[in-house]
């Protein structure tokens, strides 16, 4: 069963969240907070699988309850935002959240995202991965000791990088490499901590940030 955790300061909006993932056999919802507080506090004593966190919250906003939470290794969190703004999207990359979503997307959506974390991967709609690799694909972005960290890279786990930043799965990555899933899933995570990511999300902004791969490429 996968717990999770509902962080957003309007209860009608809670409410709707509680009634789509209960109608899933696999989810419960564990908690309900109505601000930044509450959800670190309650991602402390509920240990949820994911946190459905908003941004606007009062007293603390949901980036630095991420920011918080994420630093602790708690849950994975799926920031969810009526505001279509680049600045929310790189400070909740940047505050440790595993996914983002607008919550004008469909109950669908909603529940295929709270599955992808709570199975350990990450999650972008598509039209925000789009913004993340232009705005990382500008080489003047890229950070300094960039080639250090790729170059602790084996040619083996650089393949598996260019295909996860492909956004492939690992299922896919074993079907192209011709490897076991198993196997594919140490090398992501020989990949994750060798590049400083803490999930797939972050493996594919750094991808394009250290230009492993360019918009475009295959």
């Amino acid at each position: 069963m996968i717990r999770v955790l509902l962080a957003d300061d309007h209860q009608l909006v809670r409410t709707g969240f509680r009634a789509i993932l209960e109608s899933e056999d696999d989810i419960e919802v564990v908690g309900e907070a109505a601000d930044g507080i509450q959800a670190v506090d309650l991602a402390g004593r509920l240990r949820p699988d994911v946190i459905l966190m908003d941004v606007e919250m009062p007293g603390m906003d949901g980036l630095e309850a991420t920011r918080r939470v994420t630093a602790r290794d708690g849950p994975s969190v799926l920031i969810l935002t009526t505001f279509d703004r680049d600045d929310y999207l790189f400070a909740a990359l940047q505050a440790g959240a595993s996914g983002f979503l607008l919550k004008n997307g469909t109950p669908e959506a909603l529940t295929e995202a709270v599955r992808v974390l709570a199975a350990g991967d990450a999650l972008l709609a598509p039209a925000i991965t789009r913004r993340v690799i232009e705005t990382f694909a500008n080489p003047a972005l890229r950070q300094p000791g960039a080639g250090a960290r790729l170059a602790e890279l084996t040619p083996r786990e650089h393949e598996v990088l260019v295909l996860m930043a492909g956004g492939a799965t690992n299922a896919e990555i074993a079907g192209r490499l011709r490897l076991g899933e198993t196997t594919v899933k140490t090398h992501v995570s020989r990949v994750l901590m060798k590049i400083g990511a803490r999930d797939r999300t972050q493996a594919v902004v750094l991808a394009y940030e250290l230009g492993v791969v360019r918009p475009g490429s295959s």
